[in-house]
């Protein structure tokens, strides 16, 4: 059953397709997007359980890239998914100054979703708090998370979906080393602080430059923040021109980090309350979890180490 949330959709013409001599391979490599696109999100659903039947998803339309493509990949595997949910679209309209407030309700009804707009003046609250020059987004992020929390208990929703990717969890995986001094970086599926609510992100397995990709060919009406958007010096837009550096540089590196997200060896990290340091002994039997686990398959220790120095098996 849940092999019916990964399968790909059938190939689907397209009558308005370009003619030139590039226009199929064009068309072959946007229809394999799609299919990694769903594939991805739908495996991130089954391994964390995301959604379940009966599931009111109330997804938070930013207006942005990437909040675009969940609600468009998630309307896709809804048609095809093992089981029943329902999906409600939100927007919290912040009062920004220049918000082309009309563009999301005209998207979302000729899209014939369910939507509502929220609308709620925490720019003038976040102007007026925060200094001239000084990054917003925390203060922005608390005012925005309580209003769709509230929205969410008015319109019964179940889960709240996120449009934060992978991408998202590595630079915010560094900004909490860097900055913090925490390994931490952004659940795939969490509850909010006050036990109310289920928030996940089904594009957790995707990257950005697929988002990027999918907004493209879908013409989304991308809106601007002119908020948090515009904001130079943002220490999360270090990080993140930092990972696009080393994935052009090192081909794989990006992917072998987020991999590691999810191989934590506590007993090889220096937390003891995550591992009972104090509490060692030799027991005398071997661990295959130990640090021998760490050796490359052909680094054979005993047949080259010298002879003097060979641990004694037996």
């Amino acid at each position: 059953m849940n092999a019916v949330w990964i399968d790909e959709a059938p190939a689907t013409a397209d009558a308005t397709a370009p003619s030139p001599a590039n226009s199929m391979k064009i068309e072959r490599e946007t229809h394999k997007l799609e299919k990694r696109l769903c594939r991805e999100v739908g495996k991130a659903i089954v391994d964390y359980n995301m959604i379940e039947e009966g599931d009111k998803v109330m997804v938070c339309v930013s207006g942005g890239k990437d909040s675009y493509a969940l609600l468009d990949i998630l309307l896709k595997l809804k048609a095809r998914a093992p089981i029943h949910f329902d999906i409600v679209a939100v927007n919290l309209d912040q009062k920004q100054p220049g918000f082309p407030e009309e563009v999301l309700p005209k998207y979302l009804s000729e899209l014939g979703v369910d939507f509502h707009i929220e609308n709620q003046d925490t720019y003038s609250i976040v102007k007026r708090v925060i200094p001239e020059g000084k990054t917003t987004c925390g203060l922005c992020s608390r005012l925005r998370r309580g209003i769709l929390y509230r929205v969410a208990d008015e319109l019964g929703a179940t889960k709240v979906a996120l449009g934060h990717h992978r991408d998202d969890m590595l630079q915010t995986f560094f900004l909490n080393m860097f900055f913090a001094g925490k390994l931490k970086s952004m659940p795939p599926k969490l509850v909010s602080d006050d036990g109310r609510h289920v928030v996940i992100r089904p594009l957790a397995y995707v990257s950005e430059k697929d988002t990027i990709r999918w907004a493209q060919h879908r013409e989304f009406p991308i809106i601007p923040c002119t908020l948090c958007g515009s904001q130079e010096n943002l220490q999360r837009k270090q990080v993140g021109e930092m990972l696009r550096e080393w994935d052009k540089k090192y081909p794989g590196r990006v992917e072998n980090m987020f991999t590691a997200l999810q191989n934590v060896v506590p007993s090889h990290l220096l937390d003891g309350t995550r591992h009972d340091f104090k509490g060692l002994k030799a027991t005398g039997v071997a661990d295959d979890e130990g640090d021998k686990a760490f050796d490359p398959p052909s680094f054979d220790l005993l047949s080259q180490a010298p002879a003097a120095l060979r641990i004694v098996q037996g």
